[in-house]
């Protein structure tokens, strides 16, 4: 079902925001829809050559936006 709504999620998002972001999975909730993302595990060119050690996740984010004909997208994001 995932792979269903993520070309509707493309036009939903930003440009680029899933080359950074991972559709995790989507919600219908009245009203609208709760597209979960989380942030990809990709290390920065700049920080390449350093040893990283990933501490999990930030506190979950949410967006609230209106972007199809008025019905409520909540963006929930989790950040690394």
């Amino acid at each position: 079902m995932q792979e269903s709504y993520l070309s509707l999620v493309r036009f939903l998002l930003p440009e680029g925001m899933l080359d950074y972001f991972e559709l995790s999975k989507i919600v219908e909730a009245l009203p609208g829809l709760h597209i979960y993302l989380e942030e990809k595990n990709v290390t920065p060119t700049e920080y390449k050559d350093q040893k990283l050690e990933s501490k999990g996740f930030l506190p979950e984010i949410y967006i609230q936006d209106f972007p199809i004909r008025n019905q409520r997208v909540t963006l929930c994001i989790k950040r690394r």
